[in-house]
């Protein structure tokens, strides 16, 4: 078993890390690896299945940005400790320059702002590593170096953001990137349908097992027909699923009699698949078949159960409708779950082994679901989901993204029981003005890249049953949040 050790002098920012998710270790190509954090209120100790070099990730408090995940650069293992601190401003460091040389090549404008920043953290950083034996000096140098590189690393995301929409409206006067969201599992009332409609070209229509389902042999599909038939009067391009969610409680309940056998369950998620898309075919042209099945959680299943399920829903949708497209949901993108030491395949070569079978998945859809925990997305900053995105691409397919962000830490008590609010993440407390400003920040860098077919949000109104908590666009009280007029002002300039 390999070992790294890390310094951290200021132990009380950090007392209340939930283990695994916060932290944990990587490799060259940035799969995470199994990890067991031990934190002992003076060092951290970070314990892996081998001893090769290794990336730390770690959810660290950070100046004007709340606790971003940061990363070292890569670190051989050693018997002196790191001081952690130190390695997380070289890693961003690093990571700033590569952005902006690959700006640079590009011959894109840097914001003047960018080299101040760039300059200040250098010189910070530079105090930092020269100054380690005073670990509490080395680290207070080292959190103003991460503080001026976060700024940086903004200043040129937003500046990749804006130039490279601007080359893209070059080629067209309104970009052809869908915008949708999800329907609930209702039509919208009269006063948001309009809104609705003015905000998004797509929407999302939830024919999810559990909900056609929810007992054996009892399908009801009312809602769901009315729901395409609105979309269809109103001209909205349809995605329909996931037909299969393989989250832990995405299955209709009475399935988990038959957890223990495979091959039968195998046969209702093929028979299911082939009712839905045989009933909507001709109407629904995008299938979300699968969700969630990278990291998964329903039933026993293992990770090759998991991977023939979905081969298995592929091949029987496309056998249907061999026009219609096929979507799988890849949930929690940066692969943190599989810090657990419960999964081998990363998100990413997950992915992969369904592209490379020749199903024909047309594309993949990345679901980040902002500061939710244990299943969801840590924070982290604009470079970061950019370079992500980029690594996404080389599978050669588009992508869907399908995006979830809370406006209060507050309980939900419509919202799935299994997801809470992570009140520290964010750069600043979770409200209606917080999530506008993380969607202006965030949907023009998703618009500027070309593999990024269609943008989601993950759902409609906090009212009726939902996910993820507080992640609406319209309140519970009927009210509708910030968020959404952005969005009608985003498709009136950008979209078509």
């Amino acid at each position: 078993m390999g070992v790294m050790r890390f310094v951290v002098p200021q132990c009380e920012s950090l007392s209340d890390w939930p283990e695994v998710f916060r932290a944990y270790s990587s490799g060259l190509d940035r799969s995470v690896w199994p990890t067991r954090i031990e934190f002992d209120g003076q060092s951290i100790v970070c314990r892996r299945q081998n001893s090769e070099s290794s990336r730390m990730h770690v959810a660290w408090p950070v100046q004007d940005f709340g606790r971003p995940m940061l990363a070292t650069a890569m670190l051989p293992e050693r018997e002196a400790p790191y001081v952690l601190a130190v390695e997380l401003a070289r890693g961003k460091i690093v990571q700033v320059r590569n952005l902006r040389a690959e700006l640079t090549q590009a011959d894109l404008t840097l914001p003047p702002e960018y080299h101040q920043r760039y300059a200040q953290a250098h010189r910070e950083f530079g105090h930092a590593a020269s100054c380690q034996d005073d670990v509490a000096n080395a680290t207070d140098a080292a959190n103003r170096a991460i503080h001026h590189a976060c700024h940086a690393a903004e200043l040129l995301a937003r500046a990749y953001s804006q130039q490279f929409l601007e080359s893209r409206h070059q080629q067209y006067d309104q970009l052809p990137t869908s915008l949708g969201c999800r329907l609930d599992n209702q039509i919208p009332e009269a006063p948001e349908q309009e809104l609705f409609c003015s905000a998004f070209n797509s929407a999302s229509v939830p024919i999810e097992w559990q909900l056609v389902e929810p007992i054996e042999g009892q399908a009801d599909w009312t809602v769901f027909d009315a729901q395409v038939e609105w979309c269809m009067e109103n001209r909205l391009v349809m995605r329909g699923g996931p037909l299969i969610d393989l989250s832990p409680r995405g299955l209709p309940k009475w399935l988990w009699e038959w957890e223990q056998d495979f091959w039968n369950l195998q046969s209702f998620v093929c028979d299911f698949v082939e009712t839905a898309v045989s009933r909507y075919i001709g109407k629904i042209r995008i299938w979300e078949l699968a969700a969630c099945a990278n990291s998964g959680g329903a039933l026993v299943l293992n990770e090759e159960q998991r991977l023939t399920l979905v081969a298995k829903a592929l091949e029987v949708a496309r056998h249907i409708d061999e026009e219609a497209r096929f979507v799988i949901r890849i949930d929690q993108p940066w692969g943190e779950y599989q810090a657990r030491g419960q999964h081998r395949l990363s998100p990413l070569h997950f992915a992969d082994a369904l592209v490379r079978a020749g199903l024909g998945l047309s594309a993949l859809n990345l679901e980040i679901a902002i500061g939710y925990r244990p299943r969801g997305t840590p924070s982290r900053d604009l470079l970061d989901f950019s370079s992500m995105i980029d690594r996404w691409c080389a599978l050669g397919i588009p992508l869907h993204i399908t995006l979830a962000f809370p406006t209060s830490d507050q309980p939900d008590p419509l919202a799935d029981s299994d997801l809470e609010v992570d009140r520290s993440a964010w750069k600043q407390p979770w409200s209606p003005t917080a999530q506008a400003q993380w969607f202006d920040m965030l949907l023009p860098l998703l618009i500027a890249k070309p593999a990024v077919a269609a943008v989601y949000w993950a759902q409609f109104s906090d009212a009726t049953p939902h996910t993820f908590p507080h992640s609406g666009l319209i309140g519970p009280d009927g009210i509708a949040k910030p968020t959404l007029q952005h969005m009608i002002d985003y498709r009136r300039k950008h979209l078509k």
